[in-house]
Parts: structure tokens; sequence; C-alpha cells
């Protein structure tokens, strides 16, 4: 297949390799601006623009697409370049611009999304976090036809991933990467040979949206079941990441593991209110939550590395 590959992150860079290796024709590669990363905060490539440029394939990197918009010189130019390079196909795979309608009529088969689950379920921004946040059994990948809405594209193929109780935001975006590209590469292969099959519409039942992660989301909400939190710190590792105050300590502590413990018998009195720390050991660091106990037992202070309890309490002075 002739196709134009649109997307910017590590996910979206597993699929663009998995279709080079299947032979397709890459004319051309759509990403993100650079932006700047690190501590010098210097211009950064994107995952997708280094294979690009790795194969030597030509990189458009348009700050919009949309001609009446906020750099309409820019989106006349990536149009203009778009139907020179006259893809069959477009794939698009986590590429962070809205994509108008031009674009969508633009090659002859369309747009082909790779969206990181079962849809209709979590639509949108963060569907990977969502999930494990939400406690779901399972994810997937969805290869969809892209329409005008959000990601309300007809499927046509499903790919079904479970979620461990031990995956995290980082293990179940490898997984569904490599899931991704492998599905993407079969229905270019069906769509190579006229085998696709007819795009099924998403059913009306079941739709759900995965919001934007946001940094504001990070502090650890004590007033929440422990199930939950621990959830919500598989589930933002590793970005945004949760962070808790720990006496003592002026930054806020980052938390990359803990598990939910029932909350001992408080017969004697009252139980232990939301965010007290009941104790510290080589175990963990227990803290009473709304309902039950979450023992952290994995930490980082600012300018460190990440620290199992036992060790990070070696050098924390409890005041």
């Amino acid at each position: 297949m002739r196709l134009v590959f649109a997307g910017t992150p590590e996910f979206a860079r597993q699929a663009l390799s998995a279709i080079l290796d299947a032979g397709h024709m890459v004319v051309g590669v759509l990403t993100q601006p650079d932006r700047p990363s690190g501590r010098g905060m210097k211009l950064q490539a994107s995952p997708v623009k280094q294979a690009a440029l790795d194969a030597g394939i030509a990189v458009l990197q348009p700050r919009s697409l949309r001609l009446d918009g906020k750099y309409p010189d820019e989106a006349q130019s990536a149009q203009d370049t778009l139907r020179a390079w006259a893809p069959e196909v477009m794939v698009v795979a986590a590429y962070g611009l809205i994509l108008p309608q031009w674009v969508l009529d633009l090659p002859r088969h369309g747009c082909l999304n790779i969206h990181a689950s079962l849809l209709p379920r979590w639509r949108g921004a963060a569907p990977i976090q969502r999930a494990i946040q939400a406690g779901d059994a399972d994810s997937g990948i969805t290869i969809m036809q892209m329409d005008a809405g959000l990601d309300t594209g007809d499927m046509l193929l499903r790919v079904e991933c479970p979620i461990g109780p031990q995956d995290t935001g980082a293990s179940l975006h490898d997984a569904l990467a490599t899931a991704g590209a492998s599905a993407i590469v079969q229905v270019l292969g069906d769509l190579d040979v006229g085998r696709l099959p007819d795009p099924v519409p998403q059913p009306q039942d079941g739709i759900t949206y995965a919001d934007k992660l946001q940094k504001s989301e990070s502090a650890l909400d004590f007033s929440l079941p422990a199930t939950e939190l621990a959830r919500r710190i598989r589930a933002f590792d590793p970005f945004p990441g949760t962070t808790m105050a720990l006496p003592g300590i002026e930054q806020p502590v980052k938390v990359w593991a803990a598990r939910a413990l029932p909350m001992p018998d408080q017969s004697a009195g009252a139980a232990p209110a939301p965010g007290t720390i009941v104790q510290m050991g080589r175990e963990g660091i227990d803290v009473a939550t709304a309902q039950g106990l979450l023992r952290i037992t994995l930490l980082q202070k600012a300018g460190s590395r990440r620290q199992a309890a036992d060790v990070f309490l070696q050098s924390y002075r409890v005041p």
C-alpha cells in the first residue's frame, strides 16, 4: 500500500516500524513539532520523526491542519504536500492533532486509526490509563475507519488484551503498542488484496470517555478507598505519577507502588482519619483511607531515584 503515517509518541513509532517491515510504501509522515525536553529543555524530535528520518521518509510537522485555523499557511502547505504524495490510505496513531474533513477525504481508502481500547469504551486521549484506573479486566486495540467524531468511526478489527493485577500504565502501553502494530499490518494486508471485512458501526451502549491526564490528578486523595488509590498509582505510572506529603519533607514524595489492605480491627477505638500514617516498617508505609489501608511500597523523593519503602525509610527521619 502507498500510505502516509501520522503519529507522534513511542506507541505510534512501533506501528510505523511494523508497517515498514511489512513492505508498505510510506511516502510521508506527519508528526507533532519538536518539543523542548530534558533538563536543558532542548528541542527533541518525536519518536515517530526519528524513525522516519532513519528510514529516509519525508516528514511534515504542521502546528495545525485547519485551513481556517490559527496557522492557515502551515495547513495549506500540508494540504499541497499530501496531495502530491497521493496516498491510498493514511494510518493514524496518537498523532495529537484533529484531522479536518479534507484530510479524511484525501486518501482513496480514508484514514485508519489505531486506538488503544476496545471501542466504544474509552474514547479519547488516555484510554490506557483510564482502563487501569477504572479496574477494567481487559483492554485492547481497535482499528477504526476515522470520521469527523471523537473516536466514533466504524470498526475494522478489535484485539483484546487482558489487564493483569500488576499492570501499570507503562506495561499496558507496551503490550498494546505491540498489539496495535500487528493489528494495523493485518488490516493493511487485507486491504491491499481486497479481503477487508465490512466495517462494523460502534454500538451505542457502553460508551465512555478517557479524559486527558492532568498533573492536578497526581496528589493522592486518601478520602477515597484504598483499592481505588492503588489502581490510580498503577495507572499513572510513569505519567503523571502520584504524590503524597510526608512530615519533614518539603516537596511531595512520588508514590510508584502500593496495595490495598483491610483496616485492622478498631474495636478498642475509632478508626484513624483518612490520610493518617498508621505505621512504617520494612513492608511499607501504611496510610489510612476511607476504606482500608494503603500500603506504600515504592517511593521517590525529589532529585532521587525510586526506592523500596525499607530503603527509603533508612534515610527518612520521622519528625
